[in-house]
């Protein structure tokens, strides 16, 4: 349920602002989110080495945002790849796409 309040908000006292009731927020689990980061297509924005952490920007959320990555073999900076494991909440195992 979203009520609607008139009276001082942030912008002033003649500002209108919305306030979303608590029932309506459903929470996410960390397994939810990364789950379905998997199949994820993103790119290297630091270069991965072999059995080591890089990092991969990949679409969330309606925004981008950065993962730490591992990979079996290196892939070079600005390189496309996709998300074929969720290692954690913030990292991932990817493959060049």
């Amino acid at each position: 349920m979203v009520e609607r309040r008139d009276e001082a908000g942030p912008k002033g006292p003649a500002s209108t602002w919305w306030v979303a009731s608590r029932s309506t927020i459903a929470p996410v689990s960390d397994t939810d989110a990364s789950a379905s980061l998997i199949g994820q297509v993103g790119y290297v924005s630091l270069a991965i080495p072999a059995g080591g952490p890089g990092e991969v920007m990949l679409p969330v959320r309606g925004g981008t945002e950065a993962f730490a990555a591992w990979s079996d073999e290196p892939i070079p900076k600005h390189t496309r790849v996709a998300v074929v494991e969720s290692r954690s909440g913030r990292s991932v195992t990817v493959t060049p796409v």
